[in-house]
């Protein structure tokens, strides 16, 4: 069945989109807020190594158990009330922290922020998938990827202004209650601004209708066409839509456990899996996190590293948007295509800086320079594809469960790669530790390329159909 796409209602979707987008940006703030309180966290209340890593990790812990819940959460009580939960939890989780008395209550309401980004983290971009139309789905939901890179930025500028404000006029501050936060203990403030952007998203949720795939397997076909005849602008369309949705899920019949077994959709959660745990050992997160080292071992000061990695951010959140304009023109796979070629020789030559690079007087600049490269890369493709491909490539009887399941494959691959990087970068050495990440690349470019459909500009329905040549097998 084709379907018309004249009289679409764009705007509305961008709307639907921005709004899901938000959970995004409380995903980049909270992973990064962090990064400006560790030091005055770890003093005030006497950490030691373990007990600081605990406080860095502990919202991690949070995030696999969001992730394991979400997909369920969605299908069972819709995408919209899901979203609304993953706010409460970030609006608890940030006025939690700040008024916080103890250290075990800190890493509860922050475990409750983790739980709140590994439900947002499958939930938004599965909403903006389902209310997005064909051709532009790509760049709508690559829209919540250049969230978090916003909301990675916005947390660095409001730790920095709050820092300068604690030292400045907020020593001034009378009450004694708010001289703790914004003054004497910085950090507070720090981790309770994520409440402000969590209440907007809170109230926001409200404006925007539930998905209407998750509509039509729920049998409340009215309402469903009711919001995809807004959405295409046209009754006999959105009366398509729903027809396509109805021949996908109706001759669906088991649980969705028993479908995640059968072959085709097997095969798509597996290779779900891959790609999720493979990007983390590409090296992306190594760099993101662990940036100011890989600096400082190669000679530079400690303010020179931080500096750089500000303009890391810079360029991740910009490059974000560039893929976000070209990936429904350019196509998923050939982005990753051209993408990881250029992360796998940009980790080659800084591999090759830090065996021979001090040996030959070379500056360090040559390694900012393709640090650089290698975020530009990155970002482009894999970072922008991974959320694009995973929205989409499921069966919609499945699609929240088998999201939570490679949600839960790249969190785990996250937990690992930022345990494993301080380890490797001692005993292996940055020089074997960027080659590593290199080779890593090749099994995620020959998954891509033979287990992978081309999923650019094509309906979630024929996506669908294109896993069950697979079932009769």
């Amino acid at each position: 069945m084709t379907i018309k796409n004249e009289n679409k209602n764009l705007w509305y979707v961008i709307f639907l989109s921005t709004v899901a987008a938000l959970g995004g940006f409380l995903f980049g703030y909270d992973t990064a807020v962090i990064s400006g309180t560790i030091s005055t966290v770890a003093a005030q209340f006497s950490l030691n190594n373990v007990s600081t890593g605990w406080y860095v990790g502990c919202a991690l812990v949070g995030s696999i158990i969001g992730v394991m819940f979400a997909g369920w959460l969605s299908d069972t009580f819709g995408r919209k009330k899901t979203m609304i939960l993953s706010a409460v939890l970030f609006t608890l989780s940030g006025v939690g922290c700040a008024v916080s008395g103890s250290f075990d209550t800190l890493v509860l309401y922050r475990i409750l922020g983790g739980v709140g980004i590994g439900v947002v983290s499958i939930i938004s971009p599965l909403y903006i998938s389902e209310v997005s139309i064909a051709e532009y789905r790509g760049r709508l939901v690559s829209l919540y990827q250049v969230a978090v890179t916003v909301g990675f930025l916005g947390a660095y500028l409001v730790n920095y202004g709050l820092l300068q404000y604690s030292n400045g006029g907020a020593t001034s501050i009378q009450n004694e209650t708010l001289h703790k936060v914004f003054a004497s203990e910085g950090w507070r403030a720090m981790l309770g601004m994520e409440s402000v952007p969590a209440l907007l998203f809170f109230i926001v949720i409200f404006f925007i209708p539930e998905s209407p795939r998750w509509l039509i397997l729920k049998q409340k076909t009215a309402n469903a066409h009711f919001i995809l005849n807004r959405i295409y602008g046209d009754a006999d369309e959105a009366t398509a839509q729903v027809a396509l949705t109805n021949d996908a899920v109706k001759n669906e019949t088991k649980s969705e456990w028993s479908l995640l077994l059968k072959p085709g959709i097997r095969k798509a959660v597996m290779m779900g899996v891959f790609i999720a745990i493979l990007g983390q050992f590409m090296g992306v997160n190594a760099v993101l996190y662990y940036g100011p080292t890989i600096f400082e071992q190669s000679g530079m000061s400690s303010g020179d590293s931080l500096f750089f990695q500000v303009l890391i951010g810079l360029v991740n959140m910009l490059t974000s948007v560039l893929a976000l304009v070209i990936i429904d023109k350019f196509g998923r796979k050939n982005l990753v295509y051209y993408g990881v070629s250029g992360m796998i020789l940009s980790l080659v030559m800084i591999g090759l800086y830090f065996v021979k690079g001090a040996d030959f007087g070379i500056s360090p600049i040559f390694l900012l320079a393709f640090i650089l490269l290698y975020v530009f890369f990155c970002a482009g493709s894999i970072c922008a594809v991974i959320w694009v491909l995973l929205s989409e490539m499921y069966p919609t009887k499945v699609r929240g469960l088998a999201m939570s399941i490679a949600g839960l494959s790249l969190w785990i691959g996250t937990y690992l790669i930022g345990q494993l990087t301080p380890w490797m970068l001692e005993n292996l050495k940055p020089a074997n530790t960027f080659f590593l990440f290199a080779l890593m690349c090749l099994p995620y470019m020959y998954i891509i390329r033979f287990h992978i459909p081309d999923t650019t500009g094509k309906s979630l329905e024929d996506i669908e159909q294109m896993w069950q040549k697979d079932l009769e097998k």
